[in-house]
């Protein structure tokens, strides 16, 4: 919706396409006339998309990725909203599944294509305050990926939202410690009952 509201063209994909085409009613309703929203299948939504953003639940990734492999091409950015929270696979919100890569970033990086960048980003963003299109988003964007050129494409992402900051958070490893915050973000969610706890990096120019 931030992005849409923003300008840019926006594809939804799905796993069904009735439910993308859903999902892009809501957020074209939502936004008003100027939304450029559309939904289709994952492979199709894929091979459109100039970027691709994975933001699904952790356990459900092996099957989506499954489908969208064989259609990334070079040249492709993906970025990675995932975190491997326990409440993925029954367990609770406030901690994270050990990986041996080190974090959900690192996983994909490593399965996939070689010509396709990975970039991790929007982990601590908190899901409420993007939703509400009539506030800011009181929060930085700590960005990792191996490829400065990579980390920069995605600040004009988070520069389009109202109130985000991108941060430079360097290289894709880092990723492992930018995964727990979100785990300990939930804590403070529940611990102070608010729903748009996240973070900011003092100190920076």
């Amino acid at each position: 919706m931030r992005w849409a509201k923003a300008g840019y063209e926006v594809i939804i994909g799905s796993r069904s396409q009735e439910r993308a085409n859903e999902a892009s009613r809501k957020i074209n309703d939502s936004v008003g006339p100027s939304a450029r929203v559309t939904g289709l299948a994952n492979p199709e939504a894929t091979k459109q998309a100039d970027i691709v953003v994975l933001s699904v639940p952790f356990d459900g990734f092996n099957e989506i990725f499954k489908t969208i492999k064989p259609v990334l091409r070079e040249g492709q950015l993906v970025i990675s909203v995932m975190v491997p929270l326990e409440s993925s696979v029954g367990g609770k919100p406030t901690r994270t599944v050990g990986l041996w890569d080190g974090s959900a970033a690192e996983y994909i990086n490593r399965i996939l294509p070689r010509n396709v960048e990975l970039v991790a980003a929007f982990n601590n963003v908190s899901a409420e305050k993007l939703h509400d299109l009539n506030g800011i988003v009181d929060c930085d964007v700590l960005i990792c990926g191996n490829r400065e050129e990579s980390r920069k494409k995605v600040f004009e992402l988070v520069n389009a939202i109202p109130g985000a900051r991108p941060v430079d958070a360097g290289p894709l490893e880092n990723s492992r410690t930018i995964e727990q915050v979100t785990a300990l973000l939930v804590s403070l969610n529940i611990r102070h009952n608010v729903k748009g706890a996240g973070i900011r990096i003092t100190g920076l120019p």
